[in-house]
């Protein structure tokens, strides 16, 4: 598997191959400034204090090295800059990818995944790829071809130094190599754990009302205590793993410089050799290993990204489901009528959630889908919506088969009222045009009045330009309802699919509510599941599933009289509404 990652991301850097190669080239061209920098500064104290040479005499070579020196940083800024360029443009394109791909897995997808992990796939995962490609892949290059520069001047001075140099530079990569490998599991477990903490960390987020509620915040409190103190520990130990590896790089990189010191030394008491040629190599010899000290330093974001790097391919290389659309169109859009025969659909083997649908849903009929929890109402539902395709069986639309139609082209014709509507970061009107973004305020604030929207809007302080935050956490449940019903009335779309709209609110919200249905229902197909007596009794027919079956269909007073499941159901759901 990490093979496979590591393809991934090296595929992946092909995306800005411009701007790694240009970091990687001011790297070099660094690491030659360094050379020369060496060269300049054994020059000049040899002079001192080997020729007596006079401060005048030097001066030439000083401005020469602080030149060196901005040089130097010159190209260790522009580099900088460009690996910076080359990360970013790759984390755009990755989480662009994601986004999009996303989109073509459609709800369904999301609706079985935990919204933590996603999230933290996305932004946490996405992130750790920029030292991967800002730091690691220029340094790997760097490691490789620095150190050749550098024997290449190292050898003709000293042929024995160079063959120290030589001969102990693998041991940094072999040690990254064999400590890295435990590291590298280590930090994969690490970046698993830290997908649950997250999706779990979210989840109760997201439910603190209702933890506060049953006086459970406590409790989870203490679990929450209890998993970041085992993160923490797991932390400590890659961390443990990770020093062990810098230790390993430290050392053998003193030792060989070491060695090498000890080696010119002797030369130099012996006679061997001038002090110039050996001052030169000694200082060259520090900078042979740092290249190699540096990748082990950033072996570890190689590491990061492989570890963040599982959930992004893992969404990545999801199958999306296939779409059969073609480019035909309906000749009567505003009369939509649908035809299931036959329709079979199962999300895996063990279960039908439709078995066998047949269902005429009439031009303007108001339907509702009843029936008891994992009997298919969703599903069907789903399949209008045309997030998921039958196994067996045709949907028709006006006689057309749906597969016929091009997934944007239906989609134009269908509304859809969540039982829990998505309310957007965004004022009240961009909220209200999420299905049609060209619409104008007036068209807005119409849509809002028919949908008993406007009144509340109005009251809020900016009006609808008032910005809503992430989730509609400022309004009410029926408020929130009554935008969601406001954006159908401005897609004005022939067919409308609800989710029990009216669950969850009060009575005076569920009224104004069932009065917006009633008007969205005007001229319009309406399918709704349908939970409360209230709603159920509004609609032309009812259709009441069964694990995937219709066993009943009718008008609400022909179902009691016939007695059967549609009875029992009302007898559970009845309310005083």
């Amino acid at each position: 598997m990490p093979n496979n990652l590591e393809q991934w991301l090296g595929r992946t850097a092909r995306l800005t191959r411009l701007p790694l190669t240009l970091a990687t080239a001011l790297g070099l061209l660094s690491g030659w400034a360094l050379i020369g920098q060496a060269w300049l500064l054994a020059r000049v104290v040899n002079g001192i204090i080997f020729r007596h040479a006079e401060l005048a005499t030097v001066w030439p070579w000083l401005w020469t090295l602080l030149g060196v020196f901005a040089l130097r940083a010159l190209l260790a800024l522009l580099s900088e800059q460009a690996a910076f360029h080359a990360a970013a443009g790759i984390k755009a394109r990755v989480r662009d990818a994601l986004f999009r791909h996303l989109q073509v897995l459609g709800p369904v997808y999301l609706h079985n995944q935990s919204s933590g992990e996603l999230a933290n796939t996305v932004v946490d995962g996405v992130e750790a790829l920029e030292a991967y490609y800002a730091r690691f892949l220029p340094q790997l290059a760097l490691a490789a071809l620095l150190p050749l520069s550098i024997l290449a001047f190292v050898f003709p001075e000293d042929w024995r130094a160079g063959l120290i140099l030589l001969i102990t530079a693998p041991l940094i990569p072999v040690a990254m190599m064999f400590i890295g490998k435990g590291a590298e599991q280590l930090n994969q477990k690490q970046w698993r754990k830290l997908a649950r903490m997250s999706a779990h960390f979210l989840d109760v987020l997201q439910g603190l009302t209702t933890l506060k509620l049953f006086n459970a915040s406590r409790r989870e409190a203490a679990v929450m205590a209890r998993i970041s103190d085992d993160y923490r520990r797991s932390t400590m130990s890659v961390l443990r793993v990770a020093f062990l590896s810098a230790l390993a790089l430290e050392f053998f990189a003193t030792v060989s410089v070491a060695l090498v010191a000890v080696v010119l030394g002797f030369r130099l008491l012996w006679g061997d050799m001038p002090f110039f040629p050996a001052f030169f190599v000694l200082l060259l010899a520090p900078e042979f290993y740092l290249p190699l000290r540096r990748l082990g330093t950033f072996y570890h974001a190689r590491m990061d990204a492989i570890g963040a790097a599982e959930g992004i391919v893992e969404i990545l290389t999801t199958p999306a489901p296939k779409s059969p659309g073609g480019a035909a169109t309906l000749e009567t859009p505003r009369e939509i009528a649908i035809d299931l025969q036959g329709v079979r659909f199962s999300y895996d083997s063990a279960q039908m959630a439709l078995d066998g649908i047949s269902l005429r849903i009439n031009p303007f009929e108001t339907i509702a889908l009843v029936g008891p929890s994992g009997a298919g109402k969703s599903t069907l539902a789903t399949l209008l919506l045309r997030f998921i395709h039958p196994d067996a069986g045709t949907v028709r639309v006006n006689g057309t088969d749906l597969k016929e139609l091009a997934d944007d082209y239906w989609l134009q014709h269908v509304a859809w009222v969540p039982q829990q509507p998505r309310i957007m970061h965004g004022t009240v009107a961009e909220n209200i045009r999420l299905g049609r973004s060209c619409a104008d305020l007036e068209e807005v604030a119409e849509a809002a009045r028919l949908a008993q929207a406007k009144r509340f809007i109005e009251r809020l302080p900016q009006g609808y330009h008032t910005l809503l935050g992430e989730g509609g956490r400022n309004l009410s449940g029926g408020e929130r309802q009554r935008i969601a019903i406001a954006r159908a009335f401005l897609k004005d779309a022939p067919l409308v699919v609800l989710d029990e709209a009216t669950a969850n609110l009060d009575l005076d919200s569920e009224a104004l509510v069932r009065e917006a249905i009633r008007r969205l229902a005007s001229g319009r197909t309406l399918v709704m599941i349908a939970h409360r007596l209230s709603t159920v009794t509004e609609a032309n027919r009812i259709v009441v599933l069964d694990r995937g079956r219709i066993v009943e269909e009718g008008s609400h007073t022909d179902l009691l009289d016939r007695g059967g499941l549609y009875t029992r159901l009302v007898n559970a759901y009845r309310s005083p509404a």
